[in-house]
Parts: structure tokens; C-alpha cells; sequence
């Protein structure tokens, strides 16, 4: 458990770090570009899930974070019985990414309303004298790293967006969104690896209770 401790108590310090030092010196909206126009700090604040997508205003945002709560405990409880069953390390490994993402986010929005100033007007100040531009559970997450590697328009015939601008990658993420993706990604393309013997182990064990069955049925009565 020392290995996965370390990596989501290691991701959680880069992502505030990350996060408050923008937060804190960039103005909403206000961007430097680190690698042409393919890499770009982007200071931006959403209300919602990963990648800048949201969900039904103050309530919606009440109930992601209380679902995020919820989410948080289920996933560590998860990490934690894979490590008393002494489980692939690798594959607890990738859950700690995920849990370590999710926490992430949920300090963001569990917190931040609370000890920063609103950033809509200016930079954003720590625990300012008036209060915080929310309360409890429904502060806005943090993001700023943006990739727009590929631009261009969708051909006039394509459906649906034919003629419209195309970005890729459009979404705005943090540090915490990379690790969840990061945990899911590794799991699906290992998914062999951490279930296949489970499921060999689930035939076999259903094997043997179909053997124990015939012996006992086949077995003479004295």
C-alpha cells in the first residue's frame, strides 16, 4: 500500500500546486503559450465533471460533488480490499490513478469557493478578508492545460458539423483529469492482464463445484 500512498499523495501536491499558481496569477480567460499554438496555458474554471463539461447548475453542482463524495469512498474501499487480497500491484497502481484524479477535483470544489476570491474580475485572491466567491461544495474546478494540435473545418458534406471549426484536442483539463484518464486508459488496455484470471479462476472454482456434485449424486447409498 506504501507505492500507491506515495503516487496519489505525489499527484494531489502537483495538482494544487499546479492549480493554486494559477489560480492565483492568471486572470479567467488569460493564456501563455508554452509550445507554439499546440500547447497553451489556458486559465479556465468549470462547474461540472472532467474536461469541462456540467450538469444542471447549483443543484446539478451540489449533486456531482455529493456523488463525487460518494465516488471517492466506494473507489478507495475498492483500493483498499485489492490490496488486502494482495492483487496485481499494477492494477492498483491504475485505481490509485484514478482515486488520486478524483480527489483532485473534489478539493476544487469542496474548497475553493471558500478561500479564493472570484476570478471573474481579477487574479484571484487566497482567503480574502470578505469571504470566498462560494460556499462549501460548490467552488469551480481548476483547469488550464489545452492542446489544439489539430485545427481546421469539417468538410461541408460531413453530418451534423458539416462547415464547422474542429479543434482537436478542444477540451481544457488539469492534472488531476490526465491521472483519471491515465488509471482508465492503462486498465483498458490491460484489461487481459487484471481479469483474465479472475475469470480463469471463476471456471475453475465452478468446475470443481460441478465435480463435488457429480461425485456426491454418483456416490452408492450404503
Amino acid at each position: 500500500m506504501k507505492k500507491p500512498l506515495i503516487l496519489i499523495f505525489s499527484i494531489l501536491l502537483i495538482d494544487q500546486l499546479i492549480k493554486i499558481y494559477v489560480k492565483t496569477h492568471f486572470f479567467l480567460g488569460e493564456e501563455i503559450h508554452v509550445a507554439g499554438n499546440w500547447f497553451i496555458l489556458h486559465f479556465t474554471e468549470n462547474n461540472g465533471m472532467a474536461y469541462g463539461m456540467e450538469f444542471g447548475g447549483d443543484f446539478g453542482k451540489l449533486f456531482l460533488s455529493v456523488f463525487r463524495m460518494i465516488a471517492i469512498a466506494g473507489i478507495g474501499w475498492y483500493m483498499w480490499t485489492l490490496t488486502k487480497k494482495n492483487e496485481d500491484k499494477f492494477f492498483i497502481i491504475c485505481i490509485a490513478l484514478i482515486f488520486a484524479g478524483a480527489v483532485g477535483n473534489l478539493i476544487d470544489s469542496a474548497f475553493y469557493g471558500m478561500i479564493f476570491s472570484d476570478s471573474g474580475y481579477e487574479v484571484a485572491r487566497f482567503m480574502p478578508e470578505e469571504g470566498g466567491y462560494s460556499s462549501f461544495l460548490h467552488g469551480k474546478v481548476v483547469d488550464m492545460f489545452y492542446f489544439p494540435v489539430i485545427e481546421g473545418h469539417f468538410p461541408s458534406w460531413f453530418p451534423l458539423w458539416g462547415g464547422e471549426e474542429f479543434i482537436f484536442f478542444r477540451p481544457v483539463f488539469n492534472f488531476a483529469d490526465a491521472a483519471i484518464s491515465l488509471g482508465v486508459i492503462l486498465i483498458i488496455l490491460n484489461q487481459k492482464r487484471f481479469f483474465a484470471k479472475k475469470e480463469e479462476l471463476t471456471e475453475t472454482s465452478l468446475a470443481a463445484d460441478a465435480n463435488k456434485e457429480t461425485v456426491v449424486t454418483d456416490t452408492p447409498n450404503p
